[in-house]
């Protein structure tokens, strides 16, 4: 049973990482979690420079998911090299470190420090809906989109994954203009933007009054994007969007997607990344499915 896939010439042992933002860099659930079990880690978004993120509270829980607005709070690169990448070196895992920046200069500069580092992909981040500054602008407008992912790829020593922002009127538009511009692989959905106030405080439950939203709430939103995205280019793309178990990731695999990421879900259960992962190979062994990538975009 072959449960390995390939983006960017990058060989993965199964198609399972983990959602930039929920994971860290594996410190924590590497207590929870055998690192080694996972495809990769993706670890939280990190800039040029330490960045406090947003006020809090910053985190609501809502029916079928959670609200959050962070605010891409990280210690820096020189940190995240020295203490981070530091820790992931040790395992049996790929590494795909999450950038993230205010300015195309703020995403070079992560760009071009990372690049004789121990890192197998580079997932970009444009599309956080928290950051009031650039990241919002470049995720929502193909134009944007087209011109950083061309100065990214100019300078990025590593496969280059661009993620992809839910809140757009054409996903497809989105996808074919970092295609255009060189990215090797895209990644969807991101959170779609969401509120929730406190009737009895009268009140906005996040001090940033949006947030962005995640959890199963989103998944039907993200295997439809996945679907879309995946037939509108040719370079692979990863899924996300409230995976919580197997069978959410067959169903992200069938749309199209190469990998899946699970995010929200290690809040609710730090276990569910390898859970996932023997979900997929008792789907596999049920259904006598000798290759996962047999099911990829079978609709």
């Amino acid at each position: 049973m072959n449960t390995s896939v390939e983006i960017a010439g990058v060989k993965f042992k199964n198609p399972v990482m983990t959602g930039s933002g929920t994971f860290g860099s594996g410190i924590e659930y590497s207590e929870f979690v055998d690192l080694n079990r996972l495809g990769a880690v993706v670890t939280k978004g990190v800039a040029n420079v330490p960045w406090e993120g947003n006020p809090v509270p910053r985190v609501a829980e809502v029916f079928g998911g959670m609200l959050n607005a962070i605010g891409l709070q990280n210690p820096g690169i020189d940190l995240f090299i020295k203490r981070d990448l530091e820790f992931l070196k040790d395992f049996d895992t790929r590494v795909i470190v999450n950038v993230c920046g205010k300015t195309v200069e703020d995403y070079v500069d992560v760009v071009e420090k990372l690049s004789d580092k121990p890192v197998d992909m580079l997932e970009i981040n444009v599309s956080c809906p928290n950051v009031k500054e650039g990241a919002i602008a470049f995720g929502q407008n193909a134009d944007a989109l087209y011109n950083i992912t061309k100065e990214i790829k100019a300078h990025a020593k590593q496969p280059v994954i661009m993620k992809l922002s839910p809140n757009v009127t054409s996903i497809s538009e989105m996808a074919k203009a970092a295609e255009a511009a060189g990215a090797d692989a895209i990644s969807l959905i991101n959170t779609i933007t969401g509120m929730k106030i406190d009737i009895h405080k009268r009140k906005f439950a996040l001090a940033n009054k949006t947030g962005g939203l995640s959890g199963p709430a989103i998944k039907p939103v993200a295997v439809r994007m996945v679907y879309e995205a995946s037939h509108a280019v040719k370079i692979p793309v990863i899924g996300m969007g409230g995976i919580a178990n197997g069978e959410d990731a067959i169903e992200f695999i069938m749309a199209g997607a190469t990998a899946v990421a699970v995010g929200a879900m290690n809040f609710h259960d730090p276990y569910t990344t390898e859970k996932v992962i023997e979900g997929i190979e008792d789907y596999m062994r049920q259904y006598n499915v000798e290759d996962i990538n047999e099911l990829r975009g079978i609709l």
